[in-house]
């Protein structure tokens, strides 16, 4: 799985991130599909950009039509986000675009409290920082669509010690 090259990359780069998304939920125990790779990364300006240094030198390259190095500034994803909406940078290989790497470009949660509460899953001597089931629901609850709010209750009924739905 591409997971790991991602994540022995971006520990030995020593790059400030968080797994979000499908993949912590996954992480945390919910059984549940999930495609792409959903990273809340320090947004620092060296930390960004030991990241995308990280990601080019794995063969990901940006979806849409700019380069990689435009994440880096944040007046580019302040305008990203101002005029087209945009709430994830994305990455993917050439080799498969089932390999994709989204990036929140802007703090939904600030990195500094995240980082205080993460859950670390080592697999295969990688330490993966993972958001806490706290942050993880408060990131579900802005992002608020239906696949949201269905893992939501499945990591409540979790929390619980029930059966998820």
């Amino acid at each position: 799985m591409y997971y790991e090259r991602v994540f022995k990359a971006l520990q030995e780069q020593k790059i400030r991130y968080a797994v979000a998304g499908g993949v912590a939920l996954v992480l945390h125990g919910v059984v549940r599909f999930t495609a792409d790779l959903d990273l809340i990364v320090d947004l620092e300006q060296e930390n960004l950009s030991r990241f995308v240094r990280a990601m080019q030198d794995l063969g990901y390259r940006p979806r849409n039509p700019v380069k990689a190095q435009a994440l880096i500034d944040p007046q580019n994803r302040a305008s990203w986000k101002r005029d087209k909406g945009m709430v994830v940078f994305s990455f993917a290989t050439q080799a498969s675009s089932m390999e994709l790497v989204d990036v929140f470009i802007e703090e939904v949660l600030p990195f500094m409290e995240i980082q205080k509460e993460l859950f670390m899953v080592t697999a295969k001597g990688i330490s993966i920082p993972v958001l806490s089931l706290k942050h993880l629901k408060q990131l579900k609850k802005v992002s608020n669509r239906p696949q949201d709010l269905a893992d939501i209750e499945a990591l409540e009924a979790m929390e619980r010690g029930e059966d998820i739905p």
